[in-house]
């Protein structure tokens, strides 16, 4: 039997974006090159992009842009769980008032 001739395929990724995707690809038992071969197979197969690619409407892209920048600075939006919760909450209660206004 012949083996199979292959090709090096070399992309450029930000650091980043690289270790995320290889920490949650090994997670999976899967390195890098077998997800991008996963991909390629499944594009070959289907002749067409395996992927549903959509535009993000305009608050999708102010929370990716927020989430950057606060992963950039390396810090969070809330010191402590607490004020988190607080928010989380007070966002509730807004809600449940409208409601109740509606009604």
């Amino acid at each position: 039997m012949m083996a199979a001739k292959t090709k090096m395929i070399h992309v450029r990724v930000d650091d980043d974006i690289r270790d995320e995707a290889s920490a949650v690809l090994g997670s999976l038992g899967l390195s890098i090159s077998d997800a991008i071969r996963v991909f390629l197979h499944r594009v070959a197969a289907s002749q067409s992009f395996p992927l549903e690619l959509k535009v993000p409407n305009e608050t999708t892209r102010a929370a990716l842009a927020e989430a950057r920048e606060i992963r950039k600075a390396r810090k969070a939006r809330f010191a402590t769980p607490d004020e988190l919760f607080a928010n989380l909450d007070g966002k509730k209660m807004r809600s449940a008032r409208k409601q109740v206004e509606k009604a």
